[in-house]
């Protein structure tokens, strides 16, 4: 079960996911992602801060998105990810192909340097 929220804040959409992200899921995380692109929005961020577990099909989301962020030059920014959930992403050579950072004020300046 997962719960996703979105919030506005300096130019960025902040996409919090809280819960387990699974294959039924991961649509949610899909829809909110497709959302912030629709909108327009140039900067995305993702909270993990309350994600306690992704399975593969919630990695193929993010994964379905880098050259789609490229094209567009929407820099997305993960952040605030607990050990298991980073090992995760670690684990299958993700944190290669994402940002990701530690914290919130971390994100926030990386998204700004990438999106000059």
């Amino acid at each position: 079960m997962v719960q996703i929220k979105r919030l506005q804040e300096e130019g960025a959409d902040i996409i919090s996911v809280i819960g387990e992200i699974d294959a039924s899921s991961s649509i949610e995380l899909d829809l909110a992602i497709a959302k912030s692109v629709g909108e327009g929005f140039k900067k995305i961020l993702v909270d993990c801060s309350a994600l306690e577990y992704i399975s593969s099909a919630g990695l193929g989301v993010f994964m379905s998105y880098i050259e789609e962020m490229k094209d567009k030059n929407i820099p997305m920014v993960l952040f605030g990810m607990k050990e298991k959930v980073a090992n995760t992403f670690q684990i299958l050579g993700l944190a290669d192909l994402l940002n990701i950072k530690e914290n919130k004020q971390e994100a926030k300046k990386l998204a700004n340097e990438l999106s000059v």
